[in-house]
């Protein structure tokens, strides 16, 4: 016979969490940016005979393989095996195949949402970059001497730069290298009035004479 317990009167009973309004926002504010990605499997790797095996976690391997090209910005099948091979490469540290480095940067990828092949290149890019940027950071905290504190300290700042410099050049190629120059001058007129506008500055498509608009 089971028996059965019930709380005592006056027994204190554990009422589930309830969430904040601000955590609810947060919440609701996740599930909408989940919505407005485009889905993508992560990456499985297994081995066999001795060479690594890559594919989708999908219940529908082809389906898979097209979300994950679309979050590689490719519909070419020869780009998107040669990059996802790349990831799967720079997001494995050790000997054995790495999931989770591998889909990190898979990750870092889908994040920065590039529109075509070069963006889906540069994002690797930055994506490899990053990891060997954390590398040295991890390296940087474990030294023992000071030639090795120069050397990963040397390694890190070069690579944060280039980080910078690949984070510009994607929004130079986003733009279309376009770059617009505001210049807010004072004009004093005769009377003592004065006049303040603006100078808008674009250069010409073709390098040739600049168009100037200026707005009172």
């Amino acid at each position: 016979m089971t028996k059965v317990t019930t709380p005592s009167a006056g027994t204190d009973v554990a009422k589930p969490y309830e969430p904040t309004p601000e955590e609810r926002a947060a919440l609701a504010a996740y599930f909408d940016e989940r919505k407005q990605r485009p889905p993508a499997p992560r990456i499985k790797l297994s081995e066999k005979g001795g060479a690594v095996q890559v594919s989708t976690d999908h219940p529908m391997p082809s389906l898979g393989n097209v979300l994950t090209m679309r979050s590689l910005a490719t519909a070419d099948g020869d780009f998107f095996d040669g990059l996802l091979s790349q990831l799967v490469s720079v997001g494995t540290q050790g000997k054995k195949p790495d999931e989770r480095g591998s889909n990190f940067m898979r990750a870092i990828v889908r994040g920065i949402a590039p529109k075509d092949e070069v963006e889906a290149i540069l994002a690797a890019q930055m994506a490899a970059v990053h990891m060997a940027t954390m590398t040295f950071a991890r390296r940087l905290a474990h030294v023992d001497n000071i030639p090795q504190q120069d050397s990963a300290s040397n390694a890190f700042n070069k690579l944060a730069r280039t980080f910078a410099v690949q984070m510009e050049a994607l929004k130079r190629y986003r733009t279309g290298g376009e770059q617009k120059v505001t210049v807010q001058h004072v004009t004093v007129n005769e009377g003592g009035q004065a006049i303040v506008g603006a100078v808008s500055q674009t250069p010409a498509p073709t390098g040739g004479v600049r168009n100037l608009e200026a707005a009172p």
